[in-house]
């Protein structure tokens, strides 16, 4: 259940083909991948709706957490798990899950390497908006359970003169370790310049979609998490060999579900519910995106690995880990 149509079209359309194409690539014959568009008439709701009436026992999607909010009450009132698109982790629960990539994933990822080597005074960035509001919460925490201490944090609006001020802000509040900014790359090339000089910045997932990083001088040396792309490459090649372009990168998600769905197939009975506790399952699934299992909150547990940005690009600092140990 994808957006066909409407703004999120070609990302709707990207998720589908590339979830068709893990259909195939796996080869199984038993399950039947059908497409609903959630942004048709009657939006999510009545897409989930036509989905359970026609027989379908697992709905991977929708993409958008307003989407989120409309089908999983249809999914859960038919016993039918729901395994979204969304990284909005206040979408998760009873019954729906979030396969998406979020903000807390990889700033826990950060600041733990950050405070692993070194780093114990931290601050951060953040923009004004709901976006902003789940970094803060994930920061303090990443830095609360890292054992550092969070020394500053300045919000913005999405202009240049206020992150210029929040930048200055920032920087009179005096010296620390390392700079979460949580927010695009491009943005983030914008802040840098104005903060304190020598120390460490982080960024979150957003910055993978940015290939240009190391354009800026103040950018180099920053660190990110990210999933790993090694086999995303492999499936952009794939995808563009029968789809004759590239894929948007959150493609991996429905590629990744539908191999979710292929392996819970072998314990799934035809004719009967959806086997909910294999989705608890704790060593998890592997994907193009790496590992990842579902917490009790329903939210998408990933191995993430580090980037550090370059003039020409980026290097592994550290890399995903390969399994769950917990």
């Amino acid at each position: 259940m994808v957006p066909l149509t409407g703004a999120d079209a070609g990302v709707g359309q990207s998720i589908a083909n590339a979830a068709n194409l893990a259909l195939i690539d796996s080869g199984d014959r038993t399950l039947r991948l059908t497409v609903y568009n959630s942004a048709g008439p009657g939006g999510a709701a009545a897409a989930a709706q036509k989905a359970v009436a026609e027989g379908n026992g697992l709905i991977l999607g929708p993409l958008l957490a307003d989407e989120v909010r409309a089908a999983a009450p249809v999914a859960r009132g038919a016993n039918v798990p729901l395994v979204a698109f969304s990284n909005d982790e206040g979408v998760a629960g009873n019954g729906a899950y979030i396969l998406g990539f979020t903000p807390s994933q990889s700033i826990d990822r950060v600041v733990g390497l950050a405070r692993q080597r070194g780093s114990a005074r931290f601050a951060a960035l953040v923009p004004t908006g709901l976006y902003g509001e789940r970094a803060a919460q994930a920061m303090l925490g990443a830095v609360r359970d890292a054992g550092g201490r969070m020394v500053a944090m300045e919000t913005y609006n999405r202009n240049p003169a206020s992150l210029r001020a929040a930048a200055a802000a920032l920087r009179a509040k005096g010296a620390n370790d390392a700079v979460l900014v949580a927010d695009a790359g491009r943005i983030a090339a914008l802040a840098a310049p104005g903060l304190n000089s020598g120390v460490l910045l982080l960024g979150t997932e957003l910055w993978a979609n940015d290939k240009a990083l190391g354009v800026t001088p103040a950018l180099r040396g920053a660190w990110y998490a990210a999933a790993p792309e090694g086999r995303f490459s492999q499936l952009a090649s794939r995808y563009k060999l029968r789809y004759g372009k590239a894929p948007f990168r959150l493609a991996s998600l429905g590629y990744d579900a539908v191999l979710l769905a292929v392996r819970s197939s072998r314990d799934w009975r035809i004719g009967a519910h959806f086997p909910m506790g294999l989705l608890r399952d704790r060593e998890g699934f592997a994907g193009v995106d790496g590992i990842f299992r579902f917490d009790r909150r329903g939210v998408a547990q990933r191995a993430l690995e580090v980037r550090q940005v370059t003039a020409s690009g980026t290097v592994v600092v550290s890399p995903a880990a390969k399994a769950f140990t917990d």
